[in-house]
C-alpha cells in the first residue's frame, strides 16, 4: 500500500465519519433526553437523499403524504386530549402546523416542478417535509410510553423503524438512487485529488457541531436541553416540560439525519433501507462515546469511518463484521470501568 492510496483511504474514512459523527450525536441527544435508543434514524438519512432524488426527477414524493397523514393524526389526538381537559388555548397553532402546513406544502409541490428548481429551493423543500416529522414520531409512538423502562422504549423504536423501511419500499420502490451533487468537479493538490462534494460533507458535519455546541451553550433551549439530560426530574420542577424537551430533541435529531442523507446522497448509492445500517454504524461511534459523550461519540465515528474505509481495501468482504466488532471491546472496556447502578422505578 503506497500513499496515495493511504491518502484516498482516508479520504474516504474522514467522509464517512464525518457522516457518522451527525448520526451519532443525534442518538447521543436523543438517549440523554428522552432514554430513546432510536434506531430510526437511519431512515431520515435514506428518506432524505430518496425525497431530493424524487424532486430533483421532477416527481412528488410520496413522503409528503406521510408528514399529511402523521400530522392529521397528531392534530386529532391533541385536539381530544385538549377536549378532555377543557384547555382549547393554542388550538389554533395546533392545527396550523400538524394539519394546515402539511397540507399546503403537498399544495405547493403539486404546483411547482421540482427539477426546475435550484439545488437550493429542493434541499429546503426535502427539509421541509421531514424534520417536522421528528417531533410528530416523538408524539405518536414515544410521548405516551416516555415513562416506562428503556427496553420498552426500545421496542418501540424497533416497531417505528420497520414500519418506516416497509413505508419506504412503498414509496420509494427497490431500486437504489444517487443524488445530483451539490458542486461538481474536484480539487487537485500534486497527485492527491479532493472530491467537491467531500468537501461539503465534512464541512456541513462541522458547521452542525459548532453549531449544536453554540446552541446548547448558548441559547435557553439547549441549556433546557443539557438540564433535562442531566436530571429529567429535577429539569421537570424547575418548569422545563420533558414533552417540549423530546419534541425539541427529535426535531434536531430528523434535521440532522436528513441533512446527512442529502450529503451523503451523491457519493453514494441510496436504496429505502440503507438507512440502517449507516444508522447502526452512528450507533457504534455512539456507544463509543458511552451514549453520554458528544466529543468521544465524534472521534468515535471517525474512528468508525477509517475503519471501515481501510477493512474495504484489506477484506472488503468483512468490512460490516470489522466495524461492528469495535463495539466488544469497547462494551467490554466501559463493563470493567463502571459501577452497577438499578434502574429506576
Amino acid at each position: 500500500m503506497d500513499a496515495g492510496i493511504v491518502l484516498i483511504l482516508g479520504q474516504d474514512g474522514v467522509t464517512g465519519g464525518a457522516i457518522y459523527a451527525l448520526l451519532a450525536l443525534a442518538l447521543v441527544l436523543v438517549f440523554s433526553v428522552t432514554r430513546v435508543i432510536f434506531i430510526p434514524q437511519g431512515e431520515f438519512v435514506a428518506f432524505g437523499a430518496l425525497t431530493l432524488a424524487a424532486l430533483q426527477a421532477g416527481k412528488v414524493p410520496a413522503t409528503v403524504w406521510l408528514l399529511v397523514a402523521m400530522g392529521a393524526f397528531v392534530a386529532v389526538i391533541d385536539l381530544i386530549g385538549r377536549v378532555r381537559d377543557k384547555d382549547m388555548e393554542g388550538v389554533g397553532g395546533l392545527v396550523g402546523w400538524n394539519l394546515a402546513y402539511p397540507l399546503a406544502l403537498a399544495a405547493l409541490l403539486y404546483s411547482v416542478d421540482g427539477s426546475g428548481l435550484p439545488m437550493v429551493a429542493q434541499i429546503g423543500l426535502t427539509l421541509a417535509i421531514l424534520v417536522p416529522l421528528g417531533p410528530m414520531i416523538y408524539r405518536i409512538a414515544y410521548q405516551p410510553i416516555a415513562d416506562t423502562s428503556v427496553l420498552v422504549l426500545l421496542i418501540a423504536s424497533v416497531a417505528v423503524h420497520l414500519i418506516l423501511t416497509g413505508l419506504g419500499l412503498v414509496f420509494f420502490g427497490a431500486e437504489g438512487v444517487r443524488t445530483a451533487p451539490f458542486s461538481e468537479g474536484s480539487l487537485t493538490f500534486g497527485e492527491f485529488t479532493i472530491n467537491l462534494q467531500t468537501i461539503w460533507v465534512v464541512g456541513c458535519s462541522l458547521a452542525f457541531i459548532v453549531g449544536l455546541y453554540a446552541f446548547f451553550a448558548r441559547t435557553l433551549y439547549g441549556k433546557a436541553l443539557r438540564a433535562t439530560a442531566v436530571n429529567q426530574s429535577g429539569a421537570k420542577l424547575m418548569g422545563i416540560s420533558p414533552v417540549v424537551a423530546g419534541k425539541l430533541t427529535f426535531l434536531l435529531a430528523a434535521l440532522l439525519g436528513t441533512f446527512s442523507g442529502l450529503l451523503i446522497g451523491p457519493i453514494t448509492t441510496i436504496y429505502y433501507d440503507t438507512g440502517f445500517l449507516i444508522g447502526l454504524k452512528g450507533f457504534v461511534a455512539a456507544i463509543i462515546g458511552g451514549l453520554a459523550s458528544y466529543p468521544l461519540a465524534a472521534a468515535g465515528a471517525v474512528l468508525v469511518g477509517l475503519l471501515e474505509s481501510f477493512s474495504s481495501f484489506w477484506a472488503s468482504a468483512f468490512k460490516e463484521v470489522l466495524v461492528f466488532t469495535l463495539i466488544i471491546p469497547v462494551l467490554l472496556w466501559r463493563s470493567f470501568n463502571s459501577h452497577h447502578v438499578e434502574d429506576e422505578e
